[in-house]
């Protein structure tokens, strides 16, 4: 009877949702979307499609359920650090870069992201991500009536530079033998200062920074322009409030 308890027990643990979950993530990583099949799950866990739907009720669960654990484990503090981030700007810096980094990782999660954010605002997947940036946000001193719309702009940025770069990055796997993304970047920048100068004078201008960019630095300067942004323009209403406020003090009436 023991045996057979402590049996029982580890088939309950191989099947748990948080293993069919991974391989789930595992499955999307090699096959894609198309390949994340019941069928195909069972085969992995080696186990019946019973099993399964006894934690999952359908693939668009197990899909919802995969993009979650992957920004709980993207937003989470970086491994290695120690205590909590030296500022709210490093705290957003270090979210920001771990979903660029999960998206590089997972071809098939800015899909799923575009989808969870869309359709299903009121799932797990859109208030962890709004709440990982949002609370750093707040920790900046914007004033509680721009919170939604600073950590949206946030939110847009990082998730669209990342899929863009997803984007990119498949592009260049799907490059022709022999050729690499300094080939191809090289080749992109040959053709733009071969563009007509009067009509695309600053395209010609860049043309050599587009050849040499790093694509993670340069996501990272786009979150330090936003966060600039956010703080110059706050810090300036905060001005203009705080000189309202000394032109009419008694003192400067007087005057």
């Amino acid at each position: 009877m023991a045996t057979r308890t402590r049996r029982s027990q580890r088939r309950t643990d191989a099947l748990s949702r948080e293993r069919i979950v991974e391989a789930a993530v595992e499955l999307l990583d090699t096959a894609g979307e198309s390949g994340l099949t019941f069928r195909a799950l069972t085969e992995r866990l080696a186990t019946g499609p019973g099993a399964i739907y006894w934690h999952v009720a359908n693939k668009d669960e197990l899909l919802a359920a995969a993009t979650d654990a992957v920004v709980t484990a993207a937003v989470v503090p970086r491994s290695g650090e120690s205590g909590p981030p030296a500022s709210p700007q490093d705290g957003i810096r270090g979210v920001a870069l771990g979903l660029f980094d999960a998206i590089a990782r997972h071809p098939w999660l800015p899909t799923q992201l575009a989808a969870q954010l869309s359709r299903s605002p009121a799932g797990t997947v859109t208030p962890r991500i709004f709440e990982s940036i949002g609370q750093r946000v707040r920790a900046l001193d914007v004033p509680e009536s721009s919170w939604f719309t600073v950590t949206s702009a946030l939110v847009h940025y990082v998730l669209g530079a990342a899929g863009q770069n997803a984007v990119n990055s498949a592009i260049g796997r799907a490059l022709p033998p022999g050729v690499d993304r300094a080939g191809f970047l090289d080749t992109v920048s040959a053709a733009w200062k071969d563009l007509d100068p009067d009509e695309y004078p600053f395209t010609r201008a860049v043309a050599d920074q587009m050849r040499g960019h790093d694509d993670r630095e340069q996501f990272l300067d786009g979150v330090d322009l936003v966060l600039a942004g956010i703080t110059a323009t706050h810090r300036h209403r905060r001005d203009d409030t705080d000189g309202g406020r000394a032109g009419n003090s008694p003192a400067t009436t007087q005057e």
